[in-house]
């Protein structure tokens, strides 16, 4: 189910919603929609890719050469 959000933005920030959105050929709405999507995406990858960092600092985790992955998977000449 959709819901609904308000927003108060400057004018100037109006604007250029209104010109990228005709730029991109989409209603003003459904360009904002595709916005906010791709921030949240974007701060999600962030966020895990810092936690992954975080585990690799902890010595949680730990990365493999690419002849040790190959070993690893059985999978070397």
């Amino acid at each position: 189910m959709n819901k609904r959000v308000t927003l108060e933005m400057p004018e100037e920030m109006h604007k250029l919603v209104l010109q990228y959105a005709a730029e991109a050929g989409a209603e003003p709405d459904a360009y904002l929609l595709e916005m906010i999507e791709e921030q949240l995406e974007d701060a999600y990858f962030l966020r895990r890719a810092q936690e992954v960092l975080e585990a690799r600092a902890r010595g949680e985790s730990r990365t493999y050469t690419w002849d040790e992955m190959e070993r690893e998977l059985g999978v070397d000449d």
